[in-house]
This record gives C-alpha cells, structure tokens and sequence, in this order.
C-alpha cells in the first residue's frame, strides 16, 4: 500500500472516529496523522477537573474513539499499540496497517453502526433484549480486553441507588455544577457538550439517569416507557490502570456498535462511577474487577433521539490529509 493510500486510510479512520460518544460530550481526543501511522493522544484541555479529576473517564472516552477508528478501516489488517511512550504519557495509541483484511460482514455492519449509533437517553420499550444479542455484546467487549457484566434482577436496586446516590452526591458539589452548566449551555459553534434538547424530561425509572438540563430548558419528551425491559451492564476490567481504562473504553466501543448494528437503542452510564465511594459500591456488584463505566441497552422508541453536536475534523486531526 503506498504512502499516499495509508495516509487517505488513517485520516479516514480518524475522521469516522469523530462520532465516538465522551464524556459529557468533551471529545477529549486529538490524532495525528503520519505517513504510516496513526497516533491518538489526550486533549487535557477538555478533562473535566470535578466529575474526572483522575483522568479516568477522559481515557475511557479516547479508548471508545481508539475502537472506533479501528473499525472504520477498511480493507486491511491493523496493529495498535497502547501507551507506547513512557516519555508521553498523552500519546495514549498508535496504530498501523499492517496487509489485507478478508471481507468481514459483521465488521461491516459494525462500520455502518458508527454513523447510525446515538447516545439515546429515552425510557426503552418493554420488550427485553434477546439473549442471543447479549452474548454477542459480552463476547464483543472481551475481545478488546474488558469485560461486560450484565446486572442481575436481583441487583437493579443496588444499581438505581448507586445512580441515585451519585447524582445527590454530584449535585451538591459547586465544582460539579459549574462543569454541568459549562458543558450543557455550549456556544453553537463550539460543536461539544450535551445541550438541553439532547437530555430527556425526568420521569420514573427502573435506574435514574443523568438530569442534564437541572437548570431547565427544552428537553426531550420521556414518552410512556420505563426501561422495564432494558439491559443493564458495567463494564470492568482485571486493573485499575491507564491500559485498563484505554481497554474499558474499547470495550464499551464494542458494546455500543455491535447493539446499534442488532437496531437496538443505547445510553452510557458513567455517573455511578465518577464519585469514589459510589464506585466501590457498585465494585460489589461484580464478580470481579474494577467497575470502569456503566451501560443501558434496549429497544428503542419510534423515531430518532436527538443528536449531540460533534467538532470538525479541522480541530481534531493533524498532519497529512488533514
């Protein structure tokens, strides 16, 4: 493949990544596009000092973006290689093409998904999901190294009052309340944050979600639903470290895309592992591990859920093609 090819490629690759979901919408992500390589580093800029001081949620997000782009390539084999540079510790991956790739029908679909995939914060309907999908969600995560965990009955009530808890929690944190301000009342132009109209109006559910407009405005109407028949999952990893939280991010990557290519609806939890203590809690959940990021899978509501804005490429990609 000549260098002109590899580098359309990889820029490609980026720009798809683009669409990847993060926390509070921040895209905290940067690439760089070289002749033969693509590198991913952390925008530090866009960390969020109360809700993520520990960087953890940020690395999360760029592991998701990482996926993403690895999905988008077409046609050829990749290697990718996490945290390459002690010296560095923002240049989080670098990946390459390395041959051709096989047609792969379920990549495929997983490709289209990137586009179709949309943070849906509305109740989801009664029916449950297919054991069958779930399979195909807990094998998708560990192929990237995490591990999906999928809530049992029994433990809903620990789950919502962990949400419940973390919220309260957050809530009364002037640092918290400052970001959420910052990060839902974005200038047009800025093209990140979760405005109003993408969060939904607080109704009773199974596990409370994120009220992203607490300070009002225009959300989305919650419709008859109530999550009864949603799947709830956290993603975990063996380790607490920088490569856990790049693959816990991969991982949830996985989750969403392969949900969105089986029609389903999808919303990341990440509020039940923000503030530590209610972290810990949710730890004894587990089996194992350490709780990186929660996840609610369904089927979704007729209709499309509000978008969130994304950044242009010009802002997020350098180097060649960029």
């Amino acid at each position: 493949m000549g260098n002109d090819q590899t580098r359309q490629v990889l820029y490609e690759a980026a720009e798809s990544a683009l669409a990847a979901p993060s926390i509070f919408n921040t895209q905290p992500w940067s690439w760089r596009v070289h002749e033969d390589r693509l590198e991913l580093h952390a925008d530090r800029s866009r960390q969020l000092a109360t809700a993520d001081s520990s960087g953890r949620l940020l690395t999360i997000s760029c592991g998701v973006a990482l996926h993403h782009a690895m999905v988008a390539v077409r046609g050829f084999l990749l290697q990718v290689q996490l945290l390459p540079d002690t010296a560095d510790a923002d240049l989080l991956a670098v990946l390459w093409p390395s041959g051709p790739a096989l047609p792969d029908p379920r990549r495929d679909g997983l490709r289209l998904a990137i586009a179709a995939r949309h943070t849906d914060r509305r109740p989801f309907q009664k029916t449950p999901v297919d054991g069958t999908i779930l399979d195909r969600l807990t094998t998708a995560c560990a192929a990237q190294g995490a591990h999906l965990y999928l809530v049992g009955w029994h433990q809903m009530s620990t789950l919502a009052l962990a949400a419940v808890a973390a919220g309260a929690l957050e809530l009364s944190s002037p640092g918290y309340r400052m970001e959420l301000a910052d990060w839902t009342h974005r200038p047009l132009w800025s093209g990140d944050g979760v405005p109003v109209e993408t969060a939904v109006a607080q109704t009773p559910r199974r596990v409370p979600v994120r009220d992203f407009a607490p300070f009002g405005g225009p959300v989305t109407p919650a419709g008859l639903d109530n999550d009864f028949g949603a799947t709830y999952g956290i993603i975990h990893t063996n380790a607490d470290t920088r490569h856990d939280w790049l693959t816990a991010g991969m991982g949830l990557s996985a989750v969403l895309l392969t949900a969105t290519a089986a029609r389903l609806g999808s919303a990341t939890i990440s509020d039940v592992t923000e503030p530590d203590m209610i972290r810990d809690h949710i730890r004894g959940l587990l089996p194992s591990g350490y709780p990186q990021v929660a996840v609610r899978i369904g089927h979704p509501q007729p209709g499309q859920p509000a978008a969130a804005p994304r950044r242009p490429a010009a802002e997020v990609i350098s180097g060649a093609w960029a």
